[in-house]
């Protein structure tokens, strides 16, 4: 699943309401101003920002010549229109478009710039789905729900499963019960006051009221005070350019996603796309539409690694010799394994060097065919990038999937995979975001992920914390190292942006998702934050070892 941006939001709110919206506001922290729409770019000792130092990376590269990469977004797809991708999209030179052909015989017809592992006849797609163990609980229940562990010709493999999404589900409709029963009244009365701040604003019916609004709103009587104070606590971690548009309807599509998983429409997979999920090889299927409503996301980790730069226009992205590949199999909910492994597998036959994976959830019911995936892209020297997940927990005891600890044994840290954890924007204790997973031997290094501005679809711009945004910086990197350093293989670019992230031994920091602090060193692998002048100076004292 890709990341709904802050769950946060709704704690903070929901807890406002609890506690009282008049004494919370006495508490509230004083904001703090927005960053630079750039800060991940910048240079921690030129700019007070822990970024990956960009502008320093291109002054080494000055004068260099480069070549082009294609790189694989698997996602939520992309708005192909937009016109910071404009020139850099992927385009499948093999196929003619708008002929209803598979010209190049690939088994997808049209495929011009990617292909949509969750689309169906007649243009739809399948982009809202459930959870992955709420799928498996109902697939599993009429089997394993009335059994005993001691139950007679019980296999203890597949029992020992059913414990496990059992467990995980329970978990999820507890959560999201409870904050489905938070978030209700919160939502209605954010809906029912905008007005009233429009109001009190002299805005008319279709403008909207940012954070800067709300603050400097003079109130004249207590139910306007308590208002405000509403919409204040509502834009607490908003930039100030986020909208109460935004907010309610960041709120309202992480609502349906709640009732998604306590009411799955269980059947929409088979109504739409038309294909068994639990068979592998059952393809073609999905279509090449590429922007549905829920593009937003893909299309802000396509920004980050390669929006046209310099062109005066929405970001720079990382990269400057890119070919962005958009496929799209993440839905709202968790991803299918079939899709996952697929997906892969149509980005590295298409001839993408580097894959971006921001997505993850807690059961991979068919494992053993993404570490397959894995493989191949490793056996065609592939690089993946994968979002280590926004749960702040430990993947070192609770693995999120997808991961490179294959099911088989053969691996436990595969040379060709990177998985990022988000760190913030200074060097001080909140340097690992609060919501960002971590551990010492599966989460690789971080990169910045709190307060990521890139381009939106529909023309947009949009600022978001995460670590789907930290893999795609992570995967720009990678891009301009093999752009500049061609003969680099995937194990070298792994090897030289992990050497990139020196440890920051001694750094207290705040572990994620509590009040203690920890050596940043324990949180990840390299100990340390992803840096593009580093990894290029290293790569490029490097022997090539890449099979042409």
């Amino acid at each position: 699943m890709y990341i709904f941006r802050k769950y946060f939001i709704s704690f903070i709110i929901a807890g406002a309401l609890l506690s009282g919206l008049n004494s919370f506001a006495q508490t509230q922290p004083v904001p703090e101003p927005d960053p630079p729409k750039n800060w991940h770019t910048l240079d921690l000792k030129t700019d007070g920002y822990f970024g990956i130092s960009l502008k320093q990376a291109y002054d080494f590269l000055n004068g260099k010549k480069s070549k082009t990469v294609i790189v694989g977004i698997i996602d939520s797809g992309i708005d192909t229109l937009q016109k910071d991708l404009q020139g850099v999209l992927w385009i499948n030179t093999k196929e003619v478009a708008g002929n209803g052909l598979d010209d190049d015989h690939n088994g997808y017809i049209d495929d011009i710039h990617g292909w949509d592992f969750l689309g169906g006849r007649g243009g739809k797609c399948d982009f809202s789905e459930t959870e992955e163990e709420v799928r498996e609980y109902n697939k599993l229940k009429a089997k394993y729900g009335y059994l005993m562990p001691d139950s007679t010709n019980l296999n203890k493999k597949d029992y020992a499963y059913w414990k496990r999404v059992k467990t995980e589900y329970d978990s999820t409709i507890v959560k999201a019960r409870a904050e489905i029963s938070q978030l209700s009244p919160i939502v209605t009365a954010m809906v029912e006051t905008s007005g009233y701040i429009r109001h009190a604003l002299k805005l008319k019916n279709n403008q909207t009221f940012n954070k800067s609004d709300v603050q400097n709103l003079k109130v004249s009587n207590d139910t306007l005070a308590e208002v405000k104070n509403l919409w204040t606590i509502a834009f607490t971690d908003e930039v100030s350019t986020s909208t109460n548009v935004k907010v309610i309807k960041e709120l309202s599509e992480y609502m349906t996603k709640l009732n998604n998983d306590i009411s799955p429409d269980l059947e929409a997979r088979k109504r739409i796309v038309g294909d068994d999920p639990d068979i592998l090889k059952d393809k073609p299927y999905g279509n090449n539409i590429l922007k549905y409503q829920d593009a937003s996301h893909g299309t802000d980790v396509a920004g980050l690694v390669g929006a046209i730069r310099n062109n005066g226009y929405g970001i720079d992205g990382i990269a400057d010799n890119v070919r962005i590949m958009a496929i799209k199999a993440v839905p709202i909910g968790d991803e299918y394994d079939k899709d996952e492994a697929n997906a892969i597998h149509y980005a590295v036959d298409n001839g993408a060097k580097i894959i971006n994976m921001s997505f993850g959830k807690k059961i991979s019911p068919h494992k053993e065919w993404v570490d397959e995936a894995f493989k191949y892209a490793a056996a065609h020297d592939v690089l993946l990038v994968q979002a280590a997940g926004n749960d702040n927990q430990d993947v070192d005891a609770k693995p999120d999937y997808p991961n490179d600890i294959f099911a088989d044994g053969s691996s436990d840290d595969a040379d060709n995979v990177i998985n990022v954890g988000a760190s913030g924007l200074k060097m001080d204790e909140n340097l690992a975001a609060t919501f960002s997973n971590y551990g010492k031997k599966n989460v690789d290094l971080f990169a910045p992920g709190v307060k990521i501005t890139s381009i939106d679809s529909d023309a947009e711009l949009i600022t978001d914390d995460g670590t789907s945004f930290s893999a795609p910086i992570v995967s720009g990197i990678a891009t301009l190292i093999l752009e500049y350093y061609p003969d680099l293989s995937a194990r070298q670019i792994k090897q030289a942006i992990m050497q990139s992230a020196q440890p920051l031994t001694g750094l207290q920091v705040l572990k994620p998702g509590t009040k203690d602090k920890v050596d940043f060193t324990t949180l990840s692998k390299t100990g340390g934050v992803v840096n593009a002048l580093k990894a290029l100076q290293i790569a490029s004292k490097m022997t090539g070892e890449r099979k042409q």
